[in-house]
Order: structure tokens, then sequence, then C-alpha cells
């Protein structure tokens, strides 16, 4: 008797230890953000800010490749908030995906979301940010998918990995700058900094002692998780006397690739392996802006962090951090080398599937624009409302339900199909002096549709209307190929037998260059309701973007996932 009361002892602690080890798996997938304001001091001055869990920038997640996590989202702030998981493609699942009236009403103040994440190809580094209003200037953090449990890096394990993430600062409330040009019409006002890991660092004003520091060991391989998750700024980024080798890029592998500078836009992400193999000392990671246009103002200050290698002897550094070289702010040339020198890492591990046989061709313009103003009122061009479109359609958002939801429950007058294939305008996209009518574009809430399995090709077409200039365009849901680029008008007979079908980049963020064009290719194989847009946050503002929506296909594995019990109302 004895014995076999021993024996259930036993066993009821190897089942007490089994259900504590399957809670404390379960607890490791679970996240609560509260968005709250915070106070933060940056430039001399203090302000109130919008953050989650008090940090800035916010908190870092982790997870597996094909791992599931819930993220409790609780809205203690003052404004409506959502959450977009920048990256993920949340197969069958856009519930979760976040934009604000195309995917779910917000979050409004005093009440919360729990959404849940599903990773499913992406391995690498990817991001989270606010997805309403302007919002996203200080809510942000990165997301690290590590390969699946029990499988490596296709690269050297790195001695250490560090986020590395970028933006902007604006000394005033970033809200009222939002309110402020949606209200006048015109320019929003540049930022006062940009960041790294939320400090500008030692060239501005009341920064030096908060500087970021890398400290490192020599002849040790860091891995920098790298984010841009500035608002209006396409970025050059060194560090002094050092090389990166970029080894990923938007949650995909690619060939190691060895660059002094890199270029990085809103939206993007990079894995970059830094050697420390200089003199012990100090060096300064610095960032700035790539600029093309003449006519855009924009944020011409330079941000810094230093990467101070631990001194044996325990004595200060005499000497300065030394700055690295960054191209001029409109050194297209080399912001474009850098991204056309990317490529798949396509080997046997990390294979790809360069769409082929396209069912589904799609050329759209992506243009700046003006709408006219009563008596020239607005602080636009000529007294004009400054605007931007897709196909010449400047995109409106629904106010009263999500795209998704009067999709899913069959809610007509939310949304219309019928986003062109093709600009409705056609002339030389990229001339100069280009005739002032074709600036006023036309307001709607269009869509296009995508049967499932649909092979698509999809050009971006920049302009030159109003002030022409880079467009960086993400797509929800998807990671594409980027198979071409150029300067000039997109031409259908050439240019497609210049590309790339070998080893393309896989992003979910593309740059489309001044005065030019970009090609992407990739399988509607995600069925729902999906985001396209430019990522620089005054063009989404002003309206460049639209909405892909993939149908369901026959069988189970191919149709929308339910919708979750509760979502947010509006």
């Amino acid at each position: 008797m004895l014995s076999g009361k021993r024996n259930s002892a036993s066993a009821l602690q190897i089942l007490s230890l089994l259900l504590l080890f399957l809670h404390c798996q379960a607890s490791s997938h679970n996240y609560h953000f509260v968005v709250k304001e915070a106070t933060y001091t940056r430039l001399c001055s203090t302000k109130e800010i919008l953050t989650v869990n008090g940090k800035f920038p916010g908190p870092v997640l982790q997870a597996h490749k094909g791992d599931t996590i819930y993220v409790n989202v609780h809205n203690n702030g003052r404004y409506n908030i959502t959450i977009h998981w920048h990256g993920v493609k949340q197969p069958r699942y856009p519930w979760s995906d976040g934009p604000e009236y195309i995917t779910q009403c917000p979050i409004q103040p005093g009440h919360k979301f729990k959404q849940k994440i599903i990773f499913s190809e992406e391995e690498g580094t990817i991001w989270w940010h606010a997805h309403s209003d302007w919002s996203r200037a200080t809510v942000y953090g990165a997301i690290i998918v590590y390969p699946k449990r029990g499988a490596s890096y296709p690269f050297p394990q790195p001695h250490e990995e560090v986020p590395i993430i970028l933006g902007q600062w604006w000394k005033r409330d970033v809200m009222e700058v939002f309110e402020e040009f949606v209200r006048t019409g015109g320019d929003p006002n540049v930022s006062d900094a940009h960041t790294i890991n939320g400090q500008p660092g030692d060239l501005y004003p009341c920064s030096k002692s908060a500087t970021f520091k890398l400290f490192v060991d020599e002849n040790k391989t860091y891995l920098l998780r790298m984010v841009n998750a500035a608002m209006n700024s396409i970025l050059f980024f060194s560090i002094a006397n050092h090389n990166l080798t970029v080894v990923g890029a938007d949650g995909s592998y690619t060939k190691p690739v060895t660059r002094d500078c890199i270029t990085i836009s809103p939206g993007q992400t990079l894995d970059a392996l830094l050697l420390t193999n200089q003199q012990v000392g100090q060096y300064y990671m610095a960032a700035r802006a790539y600029s093309s246009s003449p006519a855009v103002a924009f944020d011409n200050t330079t941000t810094t962090a230093i990467v101070q290698y631990n001194n044996r002897n325990s004595t200060p550094f005499s000497s300065p951090p030394i700055l690295p070289y960054l191209p001029y702010y409109n050194d297209t040339n080399a912001a474009f080398n850098f991204f056309d020198s990317l490529r798949s890492l396509a080997n046997e591990d990390h294979p790809i599937d360069v769409p082929k046989n396209i069912t589904t061709r799609l050329i759209s313009t992506v243009s700046v624009n003006t709408f006219p103003c009563p008596n020239n009122s607005c602080e636009g061009p000529n007294g004009t409302r400054l605007a931007a479109s897709m196909n010449n359609i400047s995109f409106v958002d629904p106010t009263t339900i999500d795209i998704l939801e009067a999709y899913y429950y069959h809610i007509n007058g939310v949304f219309r199909e019928g986003f062109p294939d093709f600009p409705p305008l056609v002339y030389n996209f990229t001339g100069e002096d280009l005739p002032l009518i074709l600036q006023t574009p036309k307001r709607g809430t269009k869509v296009k549709v995508f049967d499932y399995g649909s092979i698509v090709e999809c050009i971006f077409q920049g302009t030159n209307l109003v002030a022409g200039i880079d467009h960086p365009m993400h797509l929800h849901g998807f990671s594409f190929y980027i198979v071409g680029r150029g300067f000039g008008n997109f031409d259908q007979d050439k240019d497609p037998l210049n590309y790339n079908l070998v080893d393309p980049p896989h992003r979910n963020t593309v740059t489309v260059p001044i005065s030019g064009w970009t090609a992407i290719r990739f399988k509607a194989n995600n069925p729902g309701v999906w985001f396209l847009h430019c990522h620089l946050e005054r063009h989404l503002t002003w309206g460049m973007n639209t909405v892909f929506i993939v149908k369901n296909g026959k069988h189970k594995e191919e149709k929308l996932l339910p919708a979750p019990q509760e979502m947010p109302p509006c």
C-alpha cells in the first residue's frame, strides 16, 4: 500500500510538472500591450507621447517560424488605436492585421482587443506598429522570428543580436502636427530629429548623455536587426570604418552582400552582420535622409549612436568617435545600387518560387496630387490641398465599418470593386512641366478583387505630378518578388526582358524610384482583405493606397477563417 501511495504521489508530481511546463509554454506565447501616455524628454524639451507599456521604442516580440502568438492590446490612451504586425502574412486571418477601417474598427480608449498573430514563412526581423492616424510615430517595436526549433541560421551564429530601430522625433505633439496639415491641406512639419533606438544622438542639443551605445568585443560578429520606423524618411545608414553584411530583408534571407553603407525605406527591415575587426575605440553609427526631390521639404539632420569596443585597460578613450561617410541626400544612384544588390538566398534549405505564368497584370501610377480649395485657401501649391493617388484614385477610408467586415458579411455601400488595371489617364508619366489638369484625382473607396490562386504582376509607375519622389509601397498579407526596376516610363514590351526571375529579393515593401517604376510578382493564395499603401505616412494620409481582396478558393484550407467572437466596434 505504501508503495502504491508513493507511486501515486510520484504520478501526481509528474502531472503537475507537465501542466506547469505546458502553462509556461502557453504563457510564453501571450503578450500584453498597454497603450498609454508616458513622459519623455528629447531635444531639451519634455512631452507626453503614446507608448506601449511605457516604452519607446516598444517591446520586442519573439517567436519561432510557424508559431502563433496572442497579443492583448489594452487602449489606455486618449486616441483610437490599432496595431499592425508588419510583414506577418496572417494566412487566412486578416482579422488581426490591424489597419484602421480596412480590417478592423479602431480600439477605442478604455477598450481592448486580443489579436492572434499567425507566423508562417517569415524568418528574420520584421516589426509591429500602430496603424491609425499618426500614432505609429512612437508606437512601434521589433519582431524577431527565429528559425524553427532545432534549425539554425544560414550564416555563422552571431555573438550577440541587437535591435537597431530608426525613427523620427517631433518636439510638438505628433497628433497636433497630423491634425494641422490635414486641416490646412499643406505639407506636414518636418521632424526635428531622426533617432536610433529612440535617441537622437550626439549631434543634437541635450542628447549626448543618452546616446545609444552598442558595447562590443573585438573580433566578434553582431547581428543587427534593423527596422526603419521613420514616418517620412528613407535613410542612409553606416558605421564608421566598418562594413555591414546584409543576410536578410523583410523576414526573408538574402545572399550575403557586404556594403559600407546601406539604404532602408520606411517599413523595411534588414538583418546585417557587423564584424568588430577594427582597432579598439569608439565609432559612430549614423543615419540621415535620402530625399530625391528638391521640391519636398525633409529633415536633413543626422542621428548617431556609438559602437564602443570594450577596453581591457579600462582607460577612457582619448579621441572622439569617428563619423562614417554617408551619401549626399539626393544620391539616387547610391540608394538604388544598394536596393538592387539584394538577392534571395534561393538555396536548397531556403528555396524560392518566382511566379512565371502571369494571369493578372496590374499597372498603377503612384502620384502626388492636389485638390482645389475655395478661394485658393489651402496651403498646398497655388492655394490647393495636397493629395495622393494610385491610378488617379485618392483613397477614402470608410468611417462607419471596416472593409473586411463589409466584405465578410456582404454589407453594401462601404466599398466598390473596380480599381483599374491600367492608368485611366495616359501621358508621359515622368515628363517635366505636366499639364496642371492632370494633378486633380478622383476620390473613391475602390478595391481590386483577385480570384484565389491568381498569379499577379503589379507594376508601380511613379509620376512627376506636383513633386516626383520615391515611394516605399507596402502590401499586407504577402511577400512578393521584386523582379524589375527602371527609370522613365515602363515599357511593356522591352522592360520584362530584363526581369530577374532567378533570385529576385522577396520583400513586403518595395521602393519605387523617383521618375521610375518597379515590378513585383506574387501568388494570390491568401484569402482576405489586404491593404496596399505607400509607407511615407503623409502619402498614406493623402490617399496613396488601395485594397486587394483575394476571394476564397475551392478547398477548406483555401478559405478565410471565421471572424473572432469580439472585434472592436465602430
